[in-house]
């Protein structure tokens, strides 16, 4: 399923890709919505464990999926629609894309996404800034009042190769 996805998100980066912030602009702030999850304020602490072993000062793209909790996949989208889009822009990190498995074991409640960093310590600052974020705080805490999002994360750290057409 990884080279599936893998290849997906080549093929997607080749394609121009719009600013989330440019996509947002005079909207109103998210604040006042509710959500919460607290599984990735804890693997945002884990990738910055992570991190802290794999510093650089070259551009790195973070590859992330997180598995919904059954039922969920829908109400984890809409946070990162609606919320953490909007963070991570907010504390330096580049949005890739995102995607949803359309078969295999991950389809329903599978979530993919790729961010870009500047380097592994733009990255680890970047975390530490959203892990802090009390937009951040109130968006993870409200979207689990009805039960856990995510039951699992897996995370994954890639350069580009020199002939790659994203560096």
């Amino acid at each position: 399923m990884h080279r599936f996805i893998i290849t997906l998100l080549l093929v997607s980066l080749m394609m121009p890709v719009a600013s989330f912030a440019e996509s947002h602009e005079g909207e109103e702030s998210h604040e006042g919505e509710e959500s919460h999850e607290g599984e990735e304020s804890h693997e945002a602490e884990e990738s910055h464990e992570a991190e802290e072993s794999h510093e650089g000062s070259e551009r790195v793209f973070e590859m992330r999926t997180y598995i919904a909790a059954e039922g969920r996949l829908d109400d984890l989208l809409a946070r990162f629609r609606n919320h953490t889009n909007y963070i991570f822009v907010k504390h330096g990190m580049q949005l890739i894309g995102y995607w949803t498995p359309t078969e295999g074991d991950g389809a329903g409640n599978t979530l993919v996404y790729m961010l870009a960093h500047k380097s592994r310590e733009a990255a680890k600052e970047s975390w530490a800034a959203f892990g802090a974020d009390p937009d951040w705080k109130k968006a993870a805490a409200d979207s689990q009042k009805n039960g856990k999002l995510v039951t699992g994360i897996e995370k994954q750290w890639l350069k580009p190769t020199d002939f790659s057409p994203l560096h």
